[in-house]
């Protein structure tokens, strides 16, 4: 079952530098179906939908990581098993200059002809790491067939993502 949340409203978390829950949000704590007791201090990765492509969250990672922002569709599962989509915008939050000391998520509604695009995709990918028992070879097989569709439109996972929000607001 799918579960849906305002388009005026957005879902707020913060983890430290590990991914650990620091915050959660009403919205978060309501769509997600857990208290704020079952969540805080828990991996983010909690409410992380078992068939979202592990590759998408490599590149989330290996961005906020190396201090950058990062824009991204995700399918996140709540407690009770339903699941919803999102529009992530997730940063690393710390003080100029250092490290970063954990990461801020705002996720949106995300526009359903963009999650329309997204879902094959993603499908395909996470296809090809069930292909695959090593997770190592799961990923690397996930994240060439990611590359070879990313190159066959011209884009990065950024521009991609930039240009399905760019349909939605009617900008070619």
């Amino acid at each position: 079952m799918e579960r849906t949340f305002g388009t005026e409203e957005i879902i707020v978390s913060k983890t430290d530098a590990k991914g650990r829950l620091t915050y959660a949000n009403d919205v978060f704590l309501r769509v997600s179906g857990y208290t704020e007791h079952e969540v805080i201090g828990q991996p983010h990765s909690m409410i992380r939908h078992p068939e979202m492509p592990r590759i998408v969250f490599k590149l989330l990672w290996d961005t906020i990581t190396a201090g950058e922002e990062i824009f991204a569709y995700v399918n996140n599962l709540a407690a009770d098993g339903a699941h919803y989509w999102v529009y992530a915008h997730v940063t690393p939050s710390s003080p100029r200059g250092s490290r970063a000391g954990g990461y801020h998520s705002n996720r949106r509604s995300p526009d359903r002809a963009a999650v329309g695009t997204v879902v094959p995709l993603y499908r395909e990918l996470y296809a090809a790491e069930q292909r695959h028992a090593r997770p190592a070879d799961a990923m690397a097989a996930s994240g060439a067939l990611l590359d070879a569709r990313l190159a066959s439109l011209g884009l990065t996972y950024d521009e991609f993502v930039w240009s399905l929000e760019a349909e939605k607001a009617g900008v070619r």
